[in-house]
């Protein structure tokens, strides 16, 4: 992979753990606090547990980006398993540009649904609108495309360069 893509990959890798450190600070420290309140004083934060049920949208899509750039995500490999290693290349970067596709999809559907609610004017808890928060969903289908379309040029760099699937990038 070409500096440029290695640069872009490390920075978003740096990004993507700063938020998730965020998040999930801020979830802990959240339910903590709702604990505290309900168990001590009788009382609670109306918008917490809202807020918290977002917050998991966002450790979860960010999670999701990471986990495809280290290539953990969910993978069904009984093709892979099948057929001769020398296609097996081949097949990734098919698979690799089907989940491109089905991401550039539902980011595509997710920013509909975004605008609809843009539209609409809707709210979760303290008049903050809904898609402040839901703002992750095109987002996060975003993030996981582009993780496939850097995972398809390291591909396509490793076979100009003819670099065999296990090598380091």
């Amino acid at each position: 992979m070409n500096k440029f893509l290695q640069k872009l990959d490390s920075g978003l890798f740096q990004v993507e753990n700063f938020i998730i450190l965020l998040t999930l600070g801020s979830m802990v420290i959240l339910s903590f606090l709702q604990v505290v309140l309900r168990n001590f004083f009788d009382t609670g934060l109306l918008w917490g547990d809202i807020l918290l049920r977002h917050l998991v949208l966002w450790v979860g899509f960010v999670g999701a980006s990471l986990a495809t750039r280290e290539e953990k995500h969910i993978n069904v490999d009984v093709l892979t398993r099948l057929v001769s290693q020398n296609y097996v290349p081949f097949i990734q970067f098919l698979v690799n540009l089907a989940a491109l596709v089905i991401c550039f999809i539902l980011a595509k559907a997710s920013y509909v649904f975004l605008s609809f609610e843009i539209e609409a004017g809707t709210t979760l808890f303290l008049d903050i609108p809904s898609w402040y928060i839901q703002i992750i969903l095109p987002i996060g289908f975003g993030l996981i495309g582009l993780r496939f379309l850097l995972k398809i040029f390291e591909q396509i760099s490793r076979a100009v360069s003819g670099q065999s699937v296990g090598e380091e990038r």
